[in-house]
């Protein structure tokens, strides 16, 4: 594997991913481009579940329109459905529809923003928001670095932060990560209420790695993802540190877990902090 030189530090470039030759990239991406369907599955990136009312109004179309979309979604295995009751819940297919819109991201232009309130909203997605199952924008990164800070996170590579290699793709996961847990990972974790043995337990169960980072697409830096970049959201939601805004992938960070951020991983002034939040 070649390697490359970035102020003295070795850097392994990946090889290109192998693009399968029958896959029908053209139709996938039809159903990315049509404007309502991009702002269904981004409001679904959060990995909640959502009613078709909800996603309508969202989108700004018809009830109608709306089911329309839903089924090319559903069909084409993007999105999930799932009844509760007298109304259907449809939720992002998994992670991989996540990362496709988090790439996409990356590369198309700002939509142009045609109001305050609209502004507004794209400051509050980049302060601090959801990506699928974990936290991303500037308080995902400030939360990672606060790990690294506190030797819960390791990098292997020489660098002390959590800034982007050479060779990093854009808003993508990083397919060879620099990290690894350190030496002080269980007694921080517990501070933040996470139990390093159970979050192994998950991570053999599901097969899914216990540490994963992803290139933040605002922050052009690493965030926590994997099972315990979930499990961390996860606690911090119960624990009342981060609460859902109203629109989807907003966080609002609570006074109390500004307090945590600032006792627990040194974050001053940490991104996020919501106004009349407890």
């Amino acid at each position: 594997m070649m390697q490359r030189h970035n102020g003295g530090v070795s850097i392994s470039s990946e090889p290109p991913v192998p693009v399968r030759a029958e896959a029908d990239i053209a139709r996938a991406a039809a159903l990315f481009a049509d404007p309502a369907r991009a702002r269904v599955l981004m409001g679904l990136a959060d990995g909640r579940a959502l009613p078709a009312t909800v996603l309508a109004a969202e989108a700004g179309v018809s009830p109608q329109a709306m089911s329309s979309h839903l089924s090319k979604l559903t069909a084409a295995g993007l999105v999930t459905v799932e009844r509760s009751g007298r109304y259907r819940y449809y939720s992002l297919a998994g992670l991989h529809v996540g990362e496709v819109l988090e790439a996409l991201a990356s590369v198309a232009r700002p939509r142009r923003i045609t109001s305050l309130r609209e502004g507004t909203r794209a400051r509050r997605l980049r302060v601090a928001r959801t990506c699928y199952d974990h936290l991303a924008g500037q308080l995902g990164v400030r939360i990672t670095q606060g790990l690294i800070d506190e030797a819960a996170l390791v990098r292997v590579d020489g660098v002390s932060d959590a800034s982007r290699r050479v060779g990093d793709r854009l808003s993508a996961p990083v397919t060879r990560h620099p990290y690894r847990l350190g030496d002080e990972a269980g007694a921080v974790l517990k501070r933040l209420g996470i139990d390093l043995g159970d979050a192994a337990d998950r991570s053999r169960r599901s097969r899914r790695p216990m540490l994963r980072f992803c290139l933040d697409w605002t922050e052009q830096q690493h965030h926590l993802s994997g099972v315990l970049g979930a499990i961390l959201m996860s606690a911090f939601l119960e624990a009342g540190w981060i609460i859902h805004l109203q629109r989807p992938r907003e966080i609002g960070l609570t006074r109390d877990g500004a307090g945590m951020l600032r006792d627990c991983l040194g974050v001053i002034d940490p991104p996020g902090l919501r106004p009349g939040l407890p």
